[in-house]
């Protein structure tokens, strides 16, 4: 590639204002009340792919909100290579928590981002991260570098589980047809420590009800005569997870994948401290399943955990009652061959199961995905690592992630095609938290290291 630092270094603002002009787009999909905004996002996305270079950028309705496609189709003969990412958000709550206002970007330096961090919601999930891919294919085809075919997927529904990206894949399987498909939705171990993402954890996503009495009642004519279902709920949550934080639903490690002494080694040889990673939580001591290391906890064994939980008075001052109701939503990360329909079918079971007399109770599904994992001796992941060691100066960690990408394994099901997972951002910027932030830094390197990732793909394919 030539001039890759010298078009950014003059592009630099303009690449920065674009997307904080996104970023200004509050694109909740969660939230009803921000249903324009999501829609006013597709269009600006459409927008920005044609200026980019696409020859065609089509936006499909769905049954949700739209998807973008578009590409650039140079040669038939070529590989093509399928970008995909999301412009919906997470919802910025709790607000009062922000150092700033979540749709209102500002740059800061931060110890870890001297060059500044872009402070806003979606700023690195996934917004920046998708739109490194959208100035990447710029510099390639205004300085007529583009080496092979480029399609993209931008989906608006990511943060609600991706409904109806399964209906459009299928119904489009000849138009995204490709060799590899590219994500940017990951992070990486450090700025000076590059790496790539090869594993992600599956998810199954309930919600709880517990019912007791058929109305609210006083705690005093009440109290200690008939369940309460928010003392009921917390004790069934409470036994979800034993005395060495082992998972109880019957079944549940069935499928469970136990690696190797020699895959946790190398495994290991990634950097960390946990004192530094204590430190950044502000915590004294971390927590987990026994017998494996923090690393090893969030990203090759399952979990789970409670999200959210609620029910009777939670206003100002003092309402002495027994609520008729209490809810919970609890989430559950799989590891590669645990199936998700099949862990939700045992987690309802199990839960109805240890419901005590007095109370019913309902398990409603949300959503879900399987674990996946790409293999590292592949002409994509091959690609990958070079373009990373061209731009960073050293060869990037293979990494499994914690995190959960559902529609990874239903792109290799129903494409046949492979994923290679460039992320540029860092555990430090506070997704789906507030103060979420993008460094300055990780978004330019993104937009002079994906266009080698075409460069040695490409010419990996001819030789």
């Amino acid at each position: 590639m030539k001039n890759t630092k010298e078009y950014i270094a003059t592009h630099r603002n303009r690449f920065i204002q674009e997307l904080i002009d996104l970023l200004k787009i509050p694109s909740v999909s969660a939230d009803p009340a921000f249903t324009q905004d999501v829609l006013d996002t597709a269009e600006a996305v459409e927008k920005a792919l044609l200026e980019a270079g696409c020859d065609t950028v089509e936006i499909h309705e769905t049954a949700g909100y739209p998807i973008v496609y578009g590409e650039k189709q140079i040669d038939s003969s070529l590989p093509t290579v399928l970008v995909y990412g999301h412009y919906d958000v997470q919802p910025a709550d709790p607000l009062e928590l922000w150092d700033s206002p979540p749709y209102e970007p500002v740059i800061k330096k931060t110890e870890i981002h001297p060059e500044g961090a872009i402070f806003a919601r979606g700023s690195c999930d996934d917004k920046g991260q998708m739109y490194m891919h959208v100035k990447a294919l710029e510099f390639m085809v205004k300085t007529d570098q583009l080496p092979c075919n480029v399609k993209f997927m931008i989906e608006g529904e990511e943060e609600v589980g991706s409904n109806n990206l399964a209906v459009f894949v299928k119904e489009h399987r000849e138009k995204l047809a490709n060799d590899i498909i590219l994500i940017s939705d990951t992070g990486m171990i450090a700025n000076d420590v590059p790496s790539i993402t090869t594993g992600l954890r599956g998810l199954s996503y309930v919600e709880v009800e517990v019912t007791g009495p058929n109305r609210d009642l006083h705690s005093g004519l009440y109290g200690g005569a008939v369940a309460n279902p928010i003392n009921i709920l917390t004790k069934m949550i409470a036994a979800l997870h034993d005395e060495n934080n082992r998972i109880t639903i019957p079944g549940f490690y069935n499928k469970v994948e136990e690696l190797s002494a020699e895959e946790r080694a190398e495994m290991a040889k990634a950097p960390f401290s946990l004192e530094a990673y204590q430190n950044a939580l502000d915590i004294d001591s971390v927590y987990g399943e026994k017998g494996y290391t923090t690393n090893e906890r969030n990203a090759i064994r399952p979990t789970l955990d409670v999200n959210g939980i609620w029910g009777g008075y939670i206003g100002e001052g003092a309402k002495t009652v027994i609520p008729s109701k209490a809810y919970a939503k609890i989430s559950m990360r799989l590891v590669p061959n645990q199936d998700w329909p099949e862990i939700t079918e045992l987690f309802t079971k199990h839960f109805e199961a240890i419901a005590p007399k007095g109370v019913t109770v309902k398990v409603t599904p949300h959503h879900g995905g399987q674990g996946y994992v790409t293999p590292i001796d592949t002409i994509g992941y091959q690609a990958a690592s070079k373009a990373y060691e061209t731009t960073f100066g050293k060869k990037p960690i293979p990494q499994r992630s914690g995190g959960s990408i559902p529609i990874v394994a239903l792109f290799e099901q129903e494409l046949g095609s492979k994923t290679i997972l460039m992320g540029f951002g860092l555990d430090s910027d506070a997704i789906h938290s507030p103060n979420e932030h993008f460094g300055v830094w990780n978004y330019l390197k993104g937009i002079e290291t994906i266009p080698y990732f075409y460069k040695f793909f490409t010419e990996m394919n001819k030789g």
